[in-house]
């Protein structure tokens, strides 16, 4: 009988220390899951813009059938309707300064007119005019190919226009260093004149906010090659959420070299940016006035 009661007391002992065993494992995997799941699944920013064109940005709480709901500092938490929602987007967190978004550069794949070693993202494009006669228009076929194309208005409507292609192909190297090649090519109907252009390499270091890049490339005339290269230097400074600090410099062989630098400050919104510049070197400076000739240009962006 003793020997029974033992037996069954240890028995419902074992049984106990089972159970409890087994809570705790329980919790500490449920623990360790509400972990990973915190790392897996971190809090998302998003922008959603309505038909009506009303912006909203929050924290993503999540979707139902009455619609997107989201954290808003001013607001609280709202719920959108979805038939209401134009489109939305993920923000990133890394563009965030102190609290406040700083948008994406909207053309970091251009400098005044030079290229950098970045492309349009596929379905992006944009249009740029400079000195409101020279227009082109870029698209991204890939993620890494962008062809663009051009023409300038007066010749156009002086009978001989001038027009130009521009295929760009770029590829990273590691996270801060890009390169890629592209040619720019332009013709016109003027007699005896089968075109010109350049053939170019290039290299940029940095992010799509500051960056440097060094272009060299072998210009031909009417199917004539140079022997020597025309070289590129150019570089980009974010100093505020709207605005950059740009700079486009040009080496061209011609007995030596004859080069061509340029200051000045890009103005910036999420699709739009306007660059306001000088273009100058000694003999302009001396000749037309000190701080160099005024360069103006505007982009939009648009597409996907």
């Amino acid at each position: 009988m003793v020997s029974r009661l033992h037996a069954c007391s240890f028995a419902v002992f074992a049984l106990l220390c089972i159970t409890l065993w087994l809570s705790s494992a329980t919790a500490v995997l449920a623990q360790q899951t509400d972990s990973i799941q915190a790392q897996t699944f971190p809090p998302q920013r998003w922008v959603v813009e309505t038909n009506d064109g009303s912006v909203f940005q929050g924290t993503y709480l999540g979707q139902s059938e009455a619609g997107i709901r989201l954290l808003t500092e001013s607001a609280g938490e709202i719920t959108i309707p979805m038939s209401a929602v134009k489109n939305f987007r993920i923000l990133n967190e890394r563009n965030f300064r102190n609290g406040v978004y700083w948008f994406e550069n909207p053309n970091a794949t251009r400098y005044l007119f030079a290229p950098s070693a970045y492309s349009l993202r596929k379905g992006e494009a944009y249009y740029q005019n400079t000195y409101l006669v020279l227009n082109s228009f870029n698209y991204g076929v890939t993620d890494r190919f962008t062809i663009g194309a051009g023409f300038e208005l007066i010749s156009t409507f002086s009978g001989e226009p001038i027009f130009f292609i521009t295929p760009k192909y770029t590829f990273p190297i590691s996270e801060n260093w890009n390169a890629g090649a592209g040619v720019l090519y332009a013709n016109s109907a003027i007699e005896d004149f089968s075109g010109l252009g350049i053939g170019y390499g290039i290299v940029t270091y940095g992010n799509r906010d500051n960056n440097v890049t060094l272009g060299v490339g072998f210009g031909y005339v009417d199917d004539e090659v140079s022997g020597e290269p025309v070289i590129n230097l150019s570089g980009m400074k974010r100093i505020g959420r709207k605005v950059a600090l740009v700079s486009e410099n040009w080496f061209v062989p011609a007995e030596g070299y004859y080069g061509v630098y340029s200051y000045g400050l890009r103005f910036m919104g999420e699709k739009i940016t306007v660059d306001f510049a000088f273009l100058n070197n000694p003999d302009i400076a001396s000749e037309i006035v000190f701080i160099g000739v005024p360069y103006v240009d505007f982009v939009v962006k648009f597409g996907k």
